[in-house]
């Protein structure tokens, strides 16, 4: 590798082009190395997260029981109130400012470095508030202690007035009904989010958890559009929240829930039950913080329920029936709950960044592993209720057999090297580096026919697909591998499904969900997401999976035509086709615009004052010429693709559930609770 110098007289590189950012600029600047991004929902909704758990805090060590929780009006600010024992405001010694301007207005400040103020907190970093402060564009924090209310007004994470005594009648105001406590209203700032609209259904989720993993802490719940109050307190804690899952999800148990609770230095709380669900569903907690990628807690109650039913399988000689049992089958099924509270007196806490979606001690593995000993214990005292178990486990080690002869069945017959085997319906690019390569899953041959003549033959690939698919929701593994459509994408994919899934096998970089701009295409691609969550979520977490951006209406102005550009089109695919190579860049269509909503519509019409422009409403994809469909959705330079993340899997399983589950009175009262309804009087 050669390394050559820029020579021009342009690169200089000195003390001048060194920037040093002060206070919260590193925030504003850099938003996403402290929050879930500013694009999402998970990332605005982290700063609700922030608050709360600063409030939570205050419960867990035992200064606050109660906490309230605002979404205003606007559904854009929310306001979190809580009856500890209120931000300190007094002047801090070193900086001769109010504590409470200091912890809003530098990163690393707080009281939870040591172990003097808090036992346990899930706030390590001292910077949770002020991000919050940075990235709103009004805060307002008022203060109730010492028989007064102190309120200060911030903007963009800067003071925009001083500390103030504002009322001496604390009882009064103290919405929580106290002489103490701290209450933040903030609006997340328009130049840093796309959008600040709260979901309500997000913050009673997380509210809902909060309640769970703090027994007798109570949250109230204000949605102030809705005009709906909700109270949450409950005093057997994950016994509760476990008994609320199988509820919502509407699981068979198989026996019956085992809880533990144990001190080994750390407070270890363990929830869990079979059910006949093929999958296994593991919610990690430590300090009250959702750890959603694990960690040391999440291993250490994996590894201690296989020790514990591999123990009793041994001491108790089960057959196996000639079954090889995995780890896998035996935590086929579980619903499990683990949460540690861990003193920093003892350990310190090692979260992965401040979005703590990970615990990191190692410590804690032994720990937690050592406590499911208590479960064997609980195996042996009710022979009944292991055999039921046991006899899952087995079910569970047959059905993963037959599943994975199944999907080696139609490996066997795809080949993945050998193109020629791939489902018939595929049209498959040319290039095979994966990084590279794009596969289009498409409603309907027209649309396949439209894609597969505009794309770009080098690195996309189309796969059409018949009508409406599988609801994966409401079905096995075993009809998904029969089904024509999950067949050709598994296929197609080359990186199987459910426990046998192989990223390292995956034939296409980004794999991208295009259908109609209408119910029926909206209503696909809910399916399509559906069976990814379900079956092959690696891949989402991965970041392959798109959602593609039809738009729904084309407006040409008077004159505009698209014979220019359809010529010319079709003479690079002429030239392609006799040259054998594909060409990138196709011509554009000039002199269009492109809308992808009513709303948009109305306003292309009125910013460009066009007169009588010839309007065209696409039905569909197959109603597009392969141009069109190239220059609006496949062409990668000016395409907008979606990506599907995770924020919360466990509130997407609830959410899919509802919709797509077999329960339709809970369907009936979600689209009631959500749909714009309007009267009408006939």
């Amino acid at each position: 590798m050669t390394i050559s110098k820029n020579k021009t007289k342009q690169s200089s590189y000195t003390a001048e082009d060194i920037e040093v950012l002060e206070g919260l600029e590193p925030v504003r600047k850099r938003p996403g190395m402290f929050i879930a991004g500013t694009d999402t929902p998970s990332g605005l909704h982290q700063l609700v997260d922030e608050i709360l758990d600063n409030s939570i805090d205050e419960a867990m060590n035992g200064f606050a029981d109660k906490i309230v929780v605002i979404l205003h009006q606007d559904q854009q600010s929310v306001t979190i109130t809580d009856n500890g024992r209120g931000i300190p405001v007094d002047m801090h010694p070193k900086f001769k400012k109010p504590t409470l301007e200091i912890i809003l207005t530098t990163l690393h400040a707080g009281g939870k470095f040591s172990g003097k103020n808090y036992q346990t907190s899930g706030g390590l970093h001292g910077v949770g508030s002020s991000v919050v402060n940075a990235l709103s564009e009004e805060l307002v924090a008022t203060i109730t202690r010492e028989g007064k209310t102190y309120q200060q007004n911030f903007s963009r994470g800067k003071p925009t007035s001083s500390l103030k005594t504002i009322k001496t009648d604390a009882k009064k105001t103290a919405s929580c009904g106290s002489s103490h406590g701290t209450s933040i209203f903030f609006r997340p700032d328009s130049e840093i989010f796309n959008q600040r609209k709260f979901s309500i259904s997000y913050i009673r989720n997380t509210v809902q958890t909060k309640t769970y993993l703090n027994p007798g802490l109570k949250i109230t719940l204000i949605d102030e559009a809705s005009k709906i109050q909700e109270e949450f307190c409950y005093l057997d804690g994950l016994k509760s929240y476990l008994a609320q899952l199988i509820q919502d999800q509407k699981e068979t148990v198989v026996g019956e829930n085992f809880l533990i609770n144990k001190e080994d230095g750390i407070s270890i709380s363990i929830a869990l039950a079979w059910t006949e669900n093929p999958k296994e569903e593991f919610l990690s907690f430590a300090n009250g913080i959702y750890t959603h990628d694990g960690g040391s807690h999440e291993i250490g109650v994996k590894s201690g329920i296989v020790r514990a039913i591999r123990n009793y399988m041994n001491v108790h000689k089960v057959q196996t029936k000639g079954l090889k049992i995995t780890a896998d089958d035996i935590r086929e099924g579980l619903i499990c709950l683990v949460s540690v509270k861990i003193p920093s007196a003892l350990y310190q806490a090692q979260f992965q960044g401040q979005t703590k979606s990970k615990l990191n001690n190692p410590e804690i593995t032994p720990l937690v592993e050592n406590a499911l000993r208590i479960l064997e214990q609980q195996l042996n005292q009710k022979p009944s209720i292991a055999q039921a178990i046991m006899g899952r486990v087995l079910l569970a080690a047959k059905a993963r057999t037959a599943s994975r002869e199944a999907v080696q069945s139609i490996r066997r017959k795809v080949g993945v090297s050998h193109r020629l085997n791939l489902p018939g319906k595929l049209a498959d690019c040319s290039g095979n580096k994966q990084e590279l390569t794009e596969l289009f899953i498409v409603e309907g041959d027209s649309a396949g026919g439209s894609a597969k003549q505009g794309r770009d033959r080098n690195i996309q690939a189309v796969l059409p697909l018949r009508g409406k698919v599988l609801n994966t929701i409401t079905s096995n593994g075993k009809k998904i591998v029969e089904n024509k459509e999950f067949s050709n994408i598994i296929s197609a994919l080359g990186c199987g499904f459910d426990n046998d899934v192989r990223l390292e096998k995956l034939r296409y970089g980004k794999i991208i969900i295009l259908t109609d701009a209408d119910s029926d295409g909206m209503h696909i691609g809910t399916l399509l997401m559906a069976f990814f969550f379900k079956h092959i979520r690696a891949l989402i977490e991965a970041g392959h999976l798109y959602l593609g951006n039809p738009p729904l209406y084309g407006i040409f102005p008077k004159g505009s035509s698209l014979e220019t550009s359809s010529a010319s089109f079709k003479s690079q695919k002429a030239k392609a086709k006799k040259t054998g190579v594909a060409t990138k860049t196709k011509a554009r269509v000039s002199n269009v615009y492109w809308a992808y909503s009513d709303e948009e519509l109305e306003v292309i019409l009125k910013k460009h004052k066009l007169s009588n422009p010839r309007i065209v409403r696409y039905k569909g994809l197959g109603e597009m010429n392969p141009e069109t469909l190239w220059e609006t959705t496949l062409d990668p330079e000016n395409r907008t693709l979606l990506r599907v993340t995770i924020s919360d899997a466990q509130l997407a399983n609830q959410e899919l559930e509802a919709l797509m589950g077999s329960d339709t009175q809970r369907r009936y009262e979600m689209i009631q609770a959500s749909a714009d309804v309007v009267e009408i009087d006939v």
